[in-house]
């Protein structure tokens, strides 16, 4: 995603649309687009200011506040699938993807593999006498 327009240039636009200039003719003489025009105008109206949106998604999850919960669920029951915690975050209001949850157990530092490392299946190379 481009960066917004820096804010001088945002007030110059407006300025000399609020002139009686045009949109059409504020846009060829700063070389924008005339949509850009428009939403300056616009937002100068609603608002009142020309400061830009904050850009990308919003910060947090949707699971932060439920990371106790489980955080507590996985470490309590160390055999729980993404799909039995996603069933039962839908059971406490919150609908999400499995691979949410898996992102956010990554981020607590968490596993959901259903057995510990120590008592995993011994792979086909490991095995003795082979």
């Amino acid at each position: 995603m481009g960066k917004p327009h820096p804010i001088e240039l945002r007030a110059r636009v407006v300025a000399f649309v609020e002139e009686g200039n045009s949109n059409r003719e504020a846009a060829r003489h700063f070389r924008v687009s005339p949509r850009f025009v428009n939403n300056m105008v616009i937002l100068h109206r609603s608002s009142g200011s020309l400061a830009p949106a904050r850009q990308g998604p919003p910060p947090g999850s949707k699971l932060a506040v439920h990371g106790v919960w489980i955080s507590e669920r996985v470490s309590g029951h160390g055999e729980v699938t993404l799909d039995e915690l996603c069933i039962e975050l839908a059971g406490r209001g919150v609908d999400v993807h499995r691979a949410t949850v898996g992102r956010f157990l990554h981020r607590l530092g968490l596993s959901h593999k259903k057995k510990p490392q120590g008592k995993r299946a011994v792979q086909a190379g490991d095995r003795q006498g082979a």
